[in-house]
């Protein structure tokens, strides 16, 4: 059972605020970071090289923050102007890597109890057992780290992290070479868990679709920076960054200049390659100016005959370039005087009988255009 000490770790925020200068990386590399993130899964989502392997290992004190402040609720691990910094041992965080680092030469509950060597023998054994049935590996307490699959032995590193009730856990990529079966049953597992521990959890990945299953929140960095903060549905389905439209698979990106403003609609029309109009959400911008437009392959409909009495405000003529099957998808590239891709199911590409050349028209909503900026 968790003691007084324990319990004080639950339901507290982690803040954030520091920099990291590296500048001997590149084009002199800086991590600048400000957040607040409250227990349960917040996502650290961003490109190679934006810097979330690098605020991790700040946060867990594997490096030191040149300024700046990193606390667990009133418990403060860095402060540069007190030249505070808490020792990785005393810190009480748990970092579980994709690498793993389980302990070949010990058994399953050997590798659960490392941490916990200055317990007694009996409660050493207690805790191992109980967080090894969290997640449902306590039947393989005898057996080593290469006499198991790949997703138990990911189940074993998190119960060795977990076992010594941290405050804070941070998993880069740790998941990222299981199936997709095995890491949600993992991830439901771990959020069980923190259903009773109420700890924050840093998560790392590059995968768009890890990010609405296992997120809460997401933190979206780039080059150092972040970019922004929210639900997934808020900075992955409406993008407002070039990046994080690429990042979320946003097929289609074009360079526009904006053709007239309708503020009594809350719209704009915007010129793709100079001839393909399109309505598109109001923003401020002035007529005339260069902005870039994201739009998802699959938020646009093809019809083989001019379609009438639609709210989507675009329909645009064009003709069929080019097909291709991917898995369950058909890909259909259509030339418009800018060539937009569009997804479509197997069984709508047999209902419309489409030949290359046929002569096709998009049907795009207003709100399924969105302004990006690089």
């Amino acid at each position: 059972m968790p003691n007084s000490s324990q319990d004080s770790r639950k339901n507290l925020d982690l803040t954030a605020r520091f920099r990291k200068s590296f500048p001997s990386v590149g084009d002199h590399f800086e991590l600048a970071v400000d957040f607040a993130v409250p227990p349960g899964i917040t996502i650290l989502f961003g490109p190679s090289g934006a810097g979330k392997t690098t605020l991790l290992e700040c946060l867990a004190g594997l490096l030191r923050p040149d300024t700046g402040r990193i606390a667990v609720g009133e418990r403060v691990l860095f402060d540069s102007e007190r030249s505070l910094n808490v020792a990785v041992p005393q810190r009480s965080i748990a970092y579980v890597f994709q690498s793993l680092a389980l302990f070949p030469h010990l058994t399953v509950e050997g590798n659960a109890q490392y941490g916990l060597s200055h317990l007694p023998s009996e409660e050493k054994r207690g805790r191992a057992r109980a967080v090894l049935e969290s997640f449902r590996v306590a039947h393989l307490l005898h057996r080593k780290p290469d006499e198991i699959s790949g997703g138990e032995r990911q189940r074993v590193a998190l119960a060795r992290s977990l076992v010594t009730d941290p405050c804070l856990l941070l998993l880069d990529e740790p998941l990222a070479a299981l199936d997709a079966a095995t890491k949600s049953t993992i991830i439901a597992d771990l959020r069980a868990w923190n259903e009773a521990h109420r700890i924050p959890i840093l998560y790392v990945t590059h995968g768009r679709e890890e990010v609405f299953a296992l997120g809460e929140r997401v933190i979206a960095l780039d080059r150092g920076h972040i970019l922004a903060q929210g639900t997934p549905q808020e900075i992955l389905s409406s993008p407002h960054h070039e990046m994080l439209a690429q990042a979320a698979g946003f097929e289609n990106l074009f360079d526009a200049v904006v053709a007239a403003l309708h503020e009594e609609q809350g719209t704009m029309t915007c010129r793709i390659s100079g001839r393909v109009p399109l309505e598109v959400p109001l923003s401020r911008v002035a007529v005339n100016a260069p902005v870039r437009l994201a739009i998802h392959a699959g938020d646009i409909l093809l019809a083989t005959e001019l379609p009438r009495g639609l709210s989507a405000r675009n329909v645009i003529p064009g003709k069929l370039f080019s097909l291709e099957r991917r898995g369950a998808t058909v890909v259909a590239i259509v030339d418009c005087g800018a060539r937009f891709e569009v997804h479509l199911t197997p069984g709508a590409h047999r209902a419309l009988n489409l030949q290359i050349g046929c002569a096709l028209w998009l049907v795009i909503k207003t709100y399924s255009c969105h302004l990006v900026w690089s």
